[in-house]
């Protein structure tokens, strides 16, 4: 029976809400990085709350948080930190840089050259980062939430599949529902403003080890080897079919694993089904899959594809 998570779910939920309006699943897909200890990129258009969203998580979770601006100028050092030569002692002593944190914001990190996206890749396989050859431990539940504009590629370098990959999952935000928007509106004008989030009274979670707890409940989630070979078919069909370039890695069924299990002890559960892992599927393998050519030019998506897989196997009783 599951202790920690369902409480703590239903508190992050009822306080995300206080903020955030119409964007459940995404939030559901939010805390399924942050449980099964990942990362998560996010893309949608300006103007749809994913850093007030994120602003507003670390918040309640009690969680230390950084954001990083991406331009083209940025430097590896500006991600990291630096060893600065003190006068006064005679010795170097490190400039913590922003990466020295719980939840780190990347924002359009898109915007910045490669060199400067890859000194991310150490911190997020290993959550550890390297200094003048001197190796430092980042936070337990140091978590990368990235986010991508879709719509303006212009001075943009896009990011490369092994970076890509260390993403968890890739979650797509959408304009909200006009209700929502309608409530949105009303908020405001009764004075909800996001640049003053104490003013929305947001309650941190009662328990600093919840997170943890929760982390340790969802590893302890059980999956049937028949549910398990269910993800293993869906992996391998990716690199079978005929619309896709290359498929997924095994990282792809690993973390397919962990999102299932995650998503299950969010809902209440100590065991996955194929349900959690089909509902999982599509932010975890969208960013890892490339199609073919062709297949772009007659107008399909990867989405498209994952779903046609998921109708192609069996599910498993």
């Amino acid at each position: 029976m599951l202790q920690y998570t369902p409480p703590t779910v239903e508190h992050i939920l009822n306080e995300l809400r206080k903020t955030i309006v119409g964007q459940d699943e995404v939030i559901e897909q939010l805390l399924v990085a942050i449980f099964a200890e990942g990362h998560a990129l996010l893309e949608g258009v300006p103007g749809t709350a994913k850093t007030l969203m994120v602003k507003t998580l670390a918040e309640i979770i009690g969680a230390r948080f950084s954001r990083i601006q991406f331009t083209p100028d940025l430097m590896p050092s500006d991600i990291t930190g630096t060893n600065v030569f003190n006068m006064r002692t005679s010795e170097f002593t490190l400039r913590h840089g922003p990466i020295f944190t719980d939840i780190l914001l990347a924002d359009e990190i898109n915007r910045t050259p490669p060199k400067t996206q890859a000194a991310l890749l150490e911190a997020m396989e290993e959550r550890q980062t390297t200094i003048d050859g001197e190796r430092y431990h980042l936070s337990p539940i140091f978590t990368v939430l990235a986010t991508e504009n879709p719509i303006e590629y212009e001075g943009t370098y896009p990011l490369p599949e092994a970076q890509l990959d260390r993403f968890l999952l890739k979650i797509l935000i959408d304009y909200p529902a006009e209700a929502d928007e309608r409530e949105i509106v009303a908020r405001w004008d009764a004075g909800f403003n996001s640049r003053r989030l104490e003013a929305a009274n947001i309650q941190t979670l009662p328990d600093a080890a919840a997170i943890s707890h929760c982390r340790a409940e969802i590893r302890a989630t059980r999956m049937e080897p028949g549910v398990q070979n269910y993800i293993v078919e869906i992996v391998r069909k990716t690199r079978e079919h005929t619309s896709i370039l290359y498929g997924a890695s095994p990282r792809a069924s690993i973390s397919l694993l962990l999102c299932s299990k995650a998503l299950a002890a969010i809902r209440g559960r100590d065991f996955a089904t194929p349900d959690d892992v089909r509902d999982i599927a599509v932010p975890v393998l969208r960013h890892r899959l490339a199609l073919r050519a062709e297949t772009e030019l007659e107008g399909a998506t990867t989405d498209a594809i994952i779903a046609d897989i998921l109708k192609m196997i069996e599910v498993p009783r």
